[in-house]
């Protein structure tokens, strides 16, 4: 999966380490983002994600961050422009 966070407005500094099988990016040594493979992990407010899960099926809760956080599989429903407005909430909810 291409997506390149250092492209998206509103992000500054962060970090990258790679696990196997997947890729965290860190704020302060929390995580703000994860790619997995074939889906995409992030922070989420809680009323935003259940609106998400409701409207999409390709959003759910997130396996890393729980009821705190989305996990997508990246379709046509989410377009580029709306997932980098989640990876930077994502980001401002990271302290």
């Amino acid at each position: 999966m291409v997506f390149d966070v250092s492209k998206i407005v509103g992000i500054d500094e962060f970090t990258m380490r790679k696990e196997p099988g997947r890729e965290l990016y860190l704020k302060n040594g929390r995580a703000f983002l994860i790619l997995n493979p074939h889906t995409i992990e992030m922070r989420c407010d809680l009323r935003l994600s259940q609106n998400l899960q409701e409207k999409y099926e390709s959003v759910m809760e997130s396996r890393y961050f729980g009821r705190g956080g989305i996990e997508v599989v990246p379709s046509e429903q989410l377009d580029q422009n709306e997932l980098e407005d989640l990876v930077r909430l994502s980001y401002n909810l990271t302290e």
